[in-house]
C-alpha cells in the first residue's frame, strides 16, 4: 500500500508539478479577483491539486520512518484552515509548498546538467586489433588487455597505455587543461579524452565502469545538489517546531476561545518563506555559475563559499583563455616579418595550437615560393 502511494506521488515528475501548479495558481488568482465560475470555491482546486500531495507525503514520512519534517506542520495548518472555512489560505499554503519543492527539483537538475555532457563523451565504439585484422566493436565489449587502435579525431574508448604511435591528446574533460598533451609509446591515456593528430595502438587497462570517464560520471551523480544546509537544519529541528506550533496554537485557543486565532498561529509557523526562498536563491546562483563555466556539485557548496578566504588556481583556461598569441619577435639577422613568415610556413600543415597562433600572427596567405 505504502509502495503504491510512493509511486503515485512520484508519477509524472517535474512536468506533473508544473501542470498542477499552473492550474492551482490560476485558481488562486481567480479567487483573489472574486471570480466564481464554478459551483464551489475555486481555491479548492489548489487544495486538491497541491495540498493532497503535501498531506500524503507527510503521512508517508510518518508511517515509514516517523519522519517529522516541515511538511507535517504545513499539513496540520492546511487541514485546520479547511476546517474553519479559510479555503484560500489553505490553497495558498499548499501552492507555496509545492512551488518550493519544484524549485528544489529544478535546482538539482541544473546542478547535475553536466552529467549529460559527460555521458555523451563516453565513446560508443572501439577499434579492436587482432593480428592484422581490425574490428569495430561496442565500447562496452572492450576487455582488459585488448589492443585498440585510435584514429585522429576519435574519442579514446578505455584507459590504457600507448603501445605504438605518436599523437597529441585533448584531456580538457579530465584535467581542465585546454591545450593538447603530446603522447608516445609508454604514456597513459584516459577514456573520454580526444585523440587529435596521430594514429596509435593502445592496450586497455581499465574499461567500462572502472574507466576514468565513468568514475567521473558516478562522482557527479552521487553528489547531493538538493537542499541547502539551512533547509536541512529546519527539517532536523522540525519536531520541535511542530511541538512549539501546536502548543502555541492550543494556548492561543484556550486563552481567546477563537479557533481562527489558533489556526493563524499554525499558518504563521509554516516555513513557507524558507522553503521557497532558499531553493530559489540556490537555483539562481547555480544557474549563474553554469553560465560562467562552473559546475556546482551541491547547493551546500555555495553556502560554504562565504567562509572561503583564499583561492588557488592551477589550470590554464581558468584565469587565462588557453590560447597562444605571439607577443614578441626576436629576429636576429633577418627581419621580423621574414622570420614570422618562415615560422608560419614551417607550421602550415600542423593543427597544433602553437602552429595556429603563428599562422594567425602572420595574417597573410603563405607563399612557399619565397622560401
Amino acid at each position: 500500500m505504502l509502495d503504491r502511494l510512493e509511486k503515485l506521488l512520484e508519477w509524472g515528475g517535474t512536468r506533473r508539478k508544473v501542470a498542477l501548479l499552473s492550474v492551482s495558481g490560476l485558481a488562486l488568482l481567480m479567487s483573489m479577483l472574486g471570480m466564481e465560475p464554478l459551483p464551489f470555491e475555486v481555491s479548492w482546486i489548489a487544495i486538491v491539486l497541491c495540498g493532497v500531495p503535501v498531506v500524503l507525503e507527510a503521512v508517508l514520512g510518518l508511517a515509514t520512518a516517523w519522519d517529522i519534517k516541515a511538511g507535517v506542520l504545513v499539513s496540520i495548518a492546511l487541514i485546520a484552515s479547511v476546517i474553519i472555512g479559510e479555503d484560500f489560505a489553505a490553497g495558498e499554503v499548499a501552492f507555496i509548498m509545492q512551488l518550493g519543492e519544484l524549485l528544489e527539483e529544478l535546482t538539482v537538475a541544473r546542478a547535475r546538467k553536466g552529467i549529460e555532457r559527460l555521458v555523451r563523451l563516453t565513446p560508443a565504439t572501439a577499434r579492436k586489433v587482432e593480428g592484422t585484422r581490425e574490428e569495430v566493436i561496442p565500447a562496452e565489449e572492450v576487455r582488459i588487455g585488448d589492443i585498440l587502435r585510435v584514429l585522429p579525431g576519435e574519442t579514446i574508448p578505455a584507459d590504457g597505455v600507448i603501445l605504438s604511435g605518436h599523437t597529441s591528446v585533448n584531456q580538457s574533460v579530465m584535467t581542465g587543461e585546454p591545450l593538447p598533451i603530446d603522447k608516445e609509446a609508454g604514456d597513459e591515456v584516459s577514456s573520454g579524452t580526444v585523440n587529435q593528430f596521430g594514429t596509435f595502438d593502445m592496450k586497455a587497462a581499465r574499461t567500462g565502469k572502472d574507466s576514468s570517464i565513468q568514475r567521473m560520471v558516478r562522482l557527479v551523480q552521487s553528489a547531493d545538489a538538493g537542499k541547502a544546509k539551512i533547509v536541512r537544519l529546519a527539517d532536523r529541528w522540525a519536531t520541535w517546531i511542530v511541538a512549539i506550533a501546536l502548543v502555541s496554537a492550543g494556548g492561543t485557543w484556550m486563552a481567546t476561545g477563537e479557533l481562527i486565532r489558533a489556526v493563524t498561529i499554525l499558518v504563521v509557523f509554516c516555513p513557507c518563506a524558507l522553503v521557497l526562498a532558499t531553493p530559489t536563491a540556490v537555483m539562481a546562483a547555480i544557474g549563474n555559475a553554469t553560465r560562467h563555466g562552473f559546475l556546482v556539485r551541491e547547493g551546500d557548496a555555495l553556502e560554504r563559499l562565504s567562509c572561503v578566504s583564499h583561492l588557488t588556481f592551477d589550470k590554464t583556461g581558468t584565469l587565462t583563455k588557453g590560447v597562444f598569441n605571439v607577443t614578441a619577435i626576436h629576429p636576429g639577422e633577418c627581419s621580423e616579418e621574414r622570420l614570422l613568415e618562415l615560422a608560419a610556413l614551417a607550421e602550415s600543415y600542423s593543427d597544433h595550437p602553437i602552429s595556429r597562433s603563428l599562422r594567425e600572427a602572420y595574417g597573410r596567405e603563405i607563399d612557399a615560393g619565397r622560401v
